[in-house]
């Protein structure tokens, strides 16, 4: 089975940083992408950042130029680094991977349960 674990959240002040981690685990082939979504109260949740097994990332408008993505293949695990914390930004972040397992025949999208990432003074 796959599972998608985050870490990393927590309480940081405006302008503060925070680095995500999202370690998938299981009999994984390959990884088409990998990426960060988030969900604040009241809002749908919305894409971050994503990085396909390419090497090309996509932001959100309101995280470009300070958010960043990353991924170690060897470890099966993404980040996310977060510059310049902003009040809106605090949401809950989920991490999503599409892969493929080694017994599976096609790509399946995974969600992790989640991590609460907090900018307040």
């Amino acid at each position: 089975q796959v599972q998608l674990v985050e870490s990393g959240g927590g309480l940081v002040q405006p302008g503060g940083s925070l680095r995500l981690s999202c370690a998938a685990s299981g009999s994984i082939f390959s990884f088409n992408a990998m990426g960060w979504y988030r969900q604040a109260p009241g809002k749908q949740r919305e894409l971050v950042a994503r990085i396909t097994s390419g090497g090309n990332t996509n932001y959100a408008d309101s995280v470009k130029g300070r958010f960043g993505i990353a991924r170690d293949n060897a470890k099966n695990t993404v980040y996310l680094q977060m510059n310049s914390l902003k009040p809106e930004d605090t949401a809950v972040y989920y991490c999503n991977a599409d892969l493929t397992q080694r017994s599976g025949l096609r790509s399946d999208n995974y969600w992790g349960r989640g991590t609460q990432v907090t900018v307040s003074s």
